[in-house]
């Protein structure tokens, strides 16, 4: 068919054409997905992948506490994911009133009662259950590598990185784990997280999910109602809408 790729604005970028791709904005969670595609794996192996590696190579815009959405077209029905953060079962209006006065009209924007109970991990394990082909810990290894070896810091990353430090430093494990030399990395400097490997890897033998989330979760929960359970598919709310005629 007619392919038309004059562009309409000053830059110019060249088409891709391939019978595979996987596209994402940092080239090292663009090779995950490729590489579960090389190993004969699905799209949705691919975007599994590629978002495990995306909490690594940009970690101050995605991490394993993120929520998850997914529209997903499975070639006969529409699959919608809602794998968005649920509020702690403790966290009422009066549990804020009493924290934080009767005057408090929406929780905090920072600290632990600002947490939801992440979802991206409990999204990863329903997509890969219901539509994946190849075991969940092949998805892991290329975050785990990352990881382990680190890489270098692009610019644009970098620059949102920084953003950051003002905001959060003061934020339990923040400082700790996104700023090694006292501040964020600079343009081209090596970041390792070897905790994160250590987290998504899990013991030898152990199951990865459980495990994924530990490194964000505190050692002791400061409150009760933050759980320190593995996050499950369970936690992901699937809808699926049939096809209704030749159009869709």
């Amino acid at each position: 068919m007619p392919f038309s790729y004059t562009p309409s604005y000053a830059s110019t970028r060249l088409p891709v054409f391939a019978r595979n791709l996987c596209s994402t904005s940092h080239p090292l969670a663009a090779q995950a997905g490729l590489r579960m595609l090389q190993q004969g794996g699905n799209a949705v192996d691919a975007a599994v992948a590629a978002a495990a590696a995306m909490t690594l190579c940009e970690p101050v815009s995605n991490g394993l506490g993120s929520d998850a959405f997914c529209i997903l077209w499975d070639g006969k029905a529409l699959h919608g994911l809602n794998a968005s953060g649920r509020a702690p079962q403790a966290w009422t209006p009066e549990y804020f009133h009493r924290r934080y006065g009767t005057g408090a009209a929406t929780p905090p924007k920072r600290g632990i009662d600002s947490v939801t109970v992440p979802g991206a991990v409990s999204a990863w394990v329903a997509l890969s259950e219901r539509f994946g082909k190849l075991p969940f810990a092949d998805l892991m290894a290329p975050a785990i590598e990352i990881a382990e070896r680190g890489y270098l810091v692009p610019v644009v990353v970098q620059q949102k990185w920084a953003a950051a430090v003002p905001e959060l430093q003061s934020q339990p494990g923040f400082a700790q784990s996104f700023m090694p030399w006292g501040r964020a990395p600079q343009v081209g400097e090596l970041f390792q997280f070897p905790a994160a490997a250590r987290g998504t890897n899990g013991a030898q033998g152990a199951p990865l999910v459980p495990r994924a989330a530990r490194p964000f979760t505190p050692a002791k929960s400061p409150r009760p109602w933050l759980p320190l359970r593995r996050p499950t598919a369970a936690a992901s709310v699937w809808r699926t809408w049939a096809r209704t005629g030749p159009n869709g």
